[in-house]
């Protein structure tokens, strides 16, 4: 059995960590799994799980989440009609099959290698919502063909090696391909089920070198799980308030910034340690 003090320690860190990522979901409109990733390696790091596949674990976890919300998410705008059910079909091949190559890549990585990546893709996500303007265009309707043959399994490929769903590069890739932003955040819930589903039932599979917290199934530590679910219910819904009664244009930028530090400090840490 696990270590009573330790296990209250783990819940009270996870659910600081859940409510921060579900105000910060509400409010500005970000996947969970930018937040959650750092936050979980942070966390365990402390509580003294830094072992060599620690990463492979906050990204297995951070993506079961995501099944849980995305689905919620696409189910919520899809009672408004803004899911575009015409793009996620023929994108969701594409974004299955990458999503399963990263889960093969990941499981074959360790830490550092992952933190490096990590921290690479959060600081092009960052320093695109710092400097991203919303009149940016690529062409007037999403890739066919080769295009979206090329596109959609990278997409699936670099959202699982950051552990995220399909918010932070499906949206911005449907906007600069001239989808209105409403229907680019709802369709890109859908692209995080595509993109979580597979490669968690992968993870579920997959053993873990050195220490791991207790519950822990294959990648994925459960009660990690089970406490971001919770508290993301029920802060969420505060974000999406807070969001009516402020401007989070400001707000958003100065997340950037946090993301770019965030990054950067993955990629000091993978380099120097």
């Amino acid at each position: 059995m696990p270590d009573t003090f330790l296990l209250i320690q783990m819940l009270i860190v996870l659910a600081v960590i859940g409510a921060f990522a579900g105000v910060l979901a509400g409010l500005l409109g970000v996947g969970g799994g930018i937040v959650l990733v750092p936050a979980f390696f942070y966390a365990f790091q402390t509580l003294g799980y830094g072992g060599p596949d620690l990463m492979q674990m906050c990204l297995a976890t951070s993506l079961a989440t995501i099944i849980v919300t995305s689905v919620r998410s696409v189910m919520s705008h899809n009672k408004k009609g803004a899911v575009d059910w015409d793009i996620l079909r023929s994108w969701a091949p594409g974004i299955v099959i990458g999503a399963v190559l990263g889960m093969l890549l990941v499981a074959q990585l360790r830490t550092t290698t992952l933190q490096a990546i990590f921290g690479i893709l959060a600081l092009i996500v960052g320093l695109y919502m710092g400097f991203g303007r919303t009149s940016w265009r690529l062409g007037p309707a999403m890739p066919t063909g080769a295009g979206r043959a090329a596109v959609s399994p990278g997409m699936g490929f670099l959202s699982v090696l950051m552990g995220i769903g399909g918010g932070s590069f499906g949206v911005p890739l449907m906007s600069l391909f001239s989808v209105p932003i409403h229907r680019a955040v709802a369709t890109a819930a859908g692209f995080g089920v595509l993109i979580a589903v597979p490669s968690v039932i992968g993870f579920l599979m997959v053993s873990l070198d050195g220490p791991v917290p207790p519950f822990t199934v294959g990648a994925v530590n459960l009660v990690a799980f089970a406490v971001i679910i919770a508290m993301t219910l029920v802060t969420a819904p505060w974000g999406v308030r807070l969001a009516h009664a402020m401007d989070p244009g400001p707000l958003k930028r100065v997340f950037a910034v946090f993301l770019v530090l965030v990054a950067l400090n993955m990629l000091r840490k993978a380099l120097w340690g």
